[in-house]
């Protein structure tokens, strides 16, 4: 591990993973050898949302108007990634981390969260391991309120997508959208929504997918490489517009809009109820695939 005051390197063999943890806790760098994984950064870059990967915590995707109601308490969140007026993903990304703990090949950054506009205090930890086969990340959010507190997690990874990118992965339902990315009715994935080796570039997808069985893979033909997704996230959401050469291939808990939905409806739709000192775990795994894909 390489450490500086502004950002961390892990390196095993020929994989590098470099973290900016004042960045929202975020990847800006992912590579095997010559081949960047995730989207590589600029080494100045200052907006989170440039970056290679960062953390959904304490919830993935949007709340319609950022409102919603739990356990006695009325939340009203502002938007956080304007001109959008539906905030999402929860704080995590839009604030500083600090490094807790260390080691040759990993480091764990944490997050610890005030009462605010988001109520309950939490505690989220990012652990960070790299092999010289890829990444794992776990992600932790541990309710530290005195009372109970709604939690869903998740990870942004963002790829490079030139026009042979291939998309490959099983799901079974998708959310249909409206002008705000805001879901209107789940439906079969098939069709335009179908994700199995799939032509991801351009697809002018937006959108949340249930039933996903854990595997994804992300390959780029003319390079000889890519990589493959593995996590117990339930659900998968994917980000793949016309206007810009990127893929958003995110393992998630809880589907788009679900605080907003009536809290009977919270298991289905994945959002956990944490009771104070318990927490909520997910790990994500990116391995490079550099034989013939």
């Amino acid at each position: 591990m390489v450490r500086s005051p502004e950002s961390v390197t892990l390196l095993a063999g020929d994989v590098r993973v470099d973290i900016k943890p004042a960045l929202g806790g975020a990847v800006t760098r992912f590579s095997k050898g010559e081949i960047d994984l995730f989207r590589r950064a600029s080494p100045a870059v200052s907006d989170v949302v440039q970056t290679g990967c960062f953390p959904l915590v304490p919830f993935c995707n949007r709340i319609r108007d950022g409102r919603f109601a739990f356990d006695g308490k009325e939340v009203r969140l502002t938007p956080n990634l304007p001109p959008q007026r539906h905030p999402l993903h929860g704080q995590g990304w839009r604030e500083p981390w600090r490094v807790s703990d260390f080691g040759d090949f990993s480091v764990t950054l944490d997050y610890r969260h005030r009462p605010g506009e988001w109520p309950w205090a939490y505690l989220a930890r990012q652990r960070f391991e790299v092999d010289e086969a890829g990444l794992t990340i776990t992600l932790e959010c541990r309710n530290e309120a005195d009372g109970p507190m709604p939690c869903g997690l998740g990870f942004h990874p963002f790829f490079d997508a030139p026009p042979d990118t291939v998309l490959d992965t099983r799901v079974s339902g998708v959310w249909t959208i409206d002008e705000e990315i805001m879901p209107v009715a789940l439906e079969p994935a098939v069709g335009r929504y179908d994700l199995a080796e799939r032509n991801i570039a351009g697809a002018d997808l937006d959108n949340g997918y249930e039933g996903w069985g854990g595997s994804a893979e992300v390959r780029w033909p003319s390079r000889g490489a890519g990589v493959r997704i593995t996590s117990a996230a339930p659900r998968f959401q994917v980000y793949a517009p016309t206007d810009l050469p990127v893929l958003c291939a995110e393992p998630v808990t809880n589907a788009n809009d679900a605080l907003s939905r009536p809290s009977s409806e919270w298991p289905s739709l994945g959002i956990e109820v944490l009771q104070p000192g318990e927490a909520l775990q997910l790990e994500a795994r990116f391995e490079a695939l550099t034989a013939k894909v």
